[in-house]
């Protein structure tokens, strides 16, 4: 008898490891525990479309593609189309209309999801101010940036926890998903991560999926660090008041 919680799919390890071996040595320690991961840029050159393959096709995972794509329009959806053959799920690409349009375009007949990129979780407002964006508050650039993404056809977003609740209130956000990294157990290290919840408030302030990586690679003990996250998820706390 054990009461090791069921994998759940709202959970989405990230798996922020040097190299295609290594991830899937992780992917094989956590077994049943987790049916979804991410792939990011850094591993791109480490085997992460070989992984990304293998942990789809040999192992029935689910696959998020974290390649925050962002180049002009035929680009992008020359790229898209490329790796939309490797039957993904999410693929993410900058929030910019003309980068969702086209990524939309490249993904046309297939399954794959485009989540668009609002303001990234390592950014505060300073950051910002050094690269010349607009005024005003992070929560409302995300918003804005949010709204503009969903009209040009994303099938979801990618933002903090703390906007979560917000971009679920919009009317275009219907349907549509919000995953969200930044997402930190209760007395986790931030890192570099400076817009961050726990998995409890980030499902209750309408996250569809939520996005943990080196709070769980990194435990000495992986699969107990993910029981933990899974049983957060399903407690009290993540019953979502805040939902409108």
């Amino acid at each position: 008898m054990t009461d090791t919680p069921l994998a759940d799919d709202r959970l989405i390890v990230a798996l922020d490891v040097p190299n295609a071996l290594d991830g899937l040595n992780m992917a094989g320690r956590l077994g049943d525990m987790v049916s979804f991961y991410k792939i990011g840029l850094g591993m791109l050159t480490g085997g992460g479309l070989a992984l990304a393959n293998e942990l789809k096709q040999e192992h029935g995972k689910r696959i998020f593609l974290d390649m925050k794509l962002f180049d002009i329009g035929n680009t992008v959806e020359a790229a898209v189309r490329g790796l939309a053959q490797y039957d993904l799920d999410f693929l993410t690409v900058h929030g910019d209309p003309h980068v969702v349009r086209a990524a939309k375009e490249g993904a046309a007949g297939k399954d794959l999801k485009i989540l668009a990129v609002t303001i990234l979780t390592s950014l505060e407002r300073a950051d910002l101010d050094a690269g010349l964006m607009l005024p005003g508050t992070v929560s409302e650039l995300v918003i804005e940036r949010a709204a503009r993404a969903f009209a040009a056809g994303a099938d979801g977003i990618i933002a903090s926890p703390q906007e979560a609740a917000a971009i679920h209130a919009l009317p275009e956000a219907a349907g549509r998903l919000i995953v969200t990294p930044g997402v930190r157990p209760a007395g986790a290290d931030l890192g570099d991560q400076k817009r961050v919840a726990t998995p409890a408030n980030a499902i209750a302030d309408g996250a569809d999926h939520i996005v943990v990586g080196r709070p769980v690679v990194r435990a000495a003990d992986p699969r107990a660090a993910v029981a933990a996250i899974l049983r957060e998820m399903t407690s009290p706390q993540a019953i979502a008041p805040n939902r409108a």
